[in-house]
């Protein structure tokens, strides 16, 4: 681990020991669940904390924890709870061993499920759903996932939602946990509003981009290729907006499990660009970005586009009303799974750039002021410091600070 410079603490109680060890443990390690996690790793890493993240081989989510100066250790998970929920359960147990947290922060279902069957309480721990298993499930396995986390939030300190409507969520299905909600951020010193020769050297980079004809207005989905991220429900509404507007085009950023499928189902004219490291390219060159999820806790997509100048089009699951720019529902937000609705508010916002202008000012303006990644890393560390405090730790929490350096 790197040497850290000095950072003020704020003791939590009467004898600090020391300055804490945290273990995050994730299972996805794509998306916006690892970008969360990395984000997080950095900013306590740059505070001074003793920082473990453990999750699945594979992915993007060690690698970034680890040029953020966090250690990292394996984990091995599947997505999917199963035959290997007893071997997920004993390695947490041997990485507590070997790893002694403070603190266990534990990331979206499979790493929840684990961590409290593992823990049971002994140790203050913070269960991060990143939307709830039980939205994601229909009949009996809904119903499971539902009594379990009932069951299960007496083994945590603190259920952390990126939104109050996922608290909500949560609390409608009888959750009844300790609830702390603090938005999702997204870092707007690299997420920011390119100039012309940023936008050019995107456009360069990429043959899908270079390959649409000059005239195109493009629409930009970022997101992995799943039934979540509801790519399905963009495809079905995508004829009805290219026969009223001929000169969009929309592009497909992103991998997953039902990339064939799509392929399949998608009409003439649809680019898929495949995973991307350099996303904010995707942003820099699209006209619109368009997000029809079926379920979030707060998407992070929809941030990073706005924190880029872009006008963003969402569907109305948990968080994208908190996300959005106030006035902003009538010309972005629509119904999920709604092909008709959303091939409707793309075509009004393709066929009028001075509404797509109005609406990026507004939305990079509101990211900035309300949705900074170290306004969420702040807030998560002073989380931790309320918990350890109610538990009679000594730990030294420090104040946040932030590198931005990936």
């Amino acid at each position: 681990m790197p040497e850290l410079p000095a950072q003020r603490t704020a003791p939590c109680g009467s004898e600090p020991r020391g300055l804490m060890t945290v273990l995050h443990l994730a299972q996805p390690v794509e998306g916006g669940v690892a970008r969360v996690v990395a984000d997080l790793a950095e900013s306590q890493v740059a505070a001074g904390l003793h920082v473990v993240v453990a999750c699945p081989a594979g992915g993007r989510l060690t690698q970034a924890a680890a040029a953020a100066g966090a250690r990292t250790v394996r984990w091995s998970a599947v997505r999917e709870p199963g035959a290997y929920l007893a071997a997920e359960v004993y390695g947490v147990q041997r990485l507590l061993r070997a790893v002694r947290p403070d603190l266990v922060h534990a990331h979206s279902a499979k790493a929840g499920l684990a961590a409290r069957l593992a823990l049971r309480g002994r140790l203050p721990t913070v269960h991060q759903p990143h939307a709830w298993s039980f939205e994601a499930a229909t009949g009996g396995t809904a119903r499971l996932a539902r009594a379990w986390e009932r069951y299960a939030a007496r083994w945590a300190d603190r259920v952390l939602c990126v939104s109050e409507a996922e608290r909500e969520a949560g609390a409608a299905a009888g959750v009844r946990a300790r609830w702390a909600v603090v938005h999702n951020g997204v870092d707007t010193a690299r997420f920011t509003a390119p100039d012309t020769r940023q936008a050019e050297g995107g456009m360069a980079r990429h043959a899908a981009l270079r390959e649409l004809p000059p005239s195109a207005v493009r629409v930009v989905c970022v997101g992995r290729l799943c039934e979540q991220k509801g790519q399905r429900t963009l495809l079905a509404a995508w004829s009805r907006v290219a026969a009223r507007v001929p000169e969009a085009r929309l592009v497909l950023v992103g991998d997953g499990p039902d990339r064939e499928e799509l392929r399949r189902a998608a009409p003439p004219g649809v680019v898929f660009a495949g995973a991307a490291d350099a996303v904010c390219d995707w942003y820099a060159a699209a006209d619109l970005v368009v997000l029809p999820s079926r379920w979030e806790g707060m998407a992070l997509t929809p941030l990073e586009a706005m924190a880029c100048g872009r006008p963003v089009v969402v569907t109305d699951v948990a968080g994208s009303r908190e996300l959005l720019p106030p006035g902003q529902e009538t010309s972005c937000l629509v119904p999920p799974a709604d092909p008709d609705a959303l091939a409707d508010a793309v075509v009004r916002l393709t066929l009028d750039p001075g509404l797509r202008a109005e609406l990026a000012q507004a939305a990079g303006e509101h990211v900035r002021a309300r949705f900074d990644v170290r306004t969420t890393a702040a807030a998560v560390l002073e989380l931790y410091r309320e918990v350890l405090r109610q538990r009679g730790a000594t730990v030294a929490v420090p104040v946040a600070e932030w590198a931005g350096t990936r």
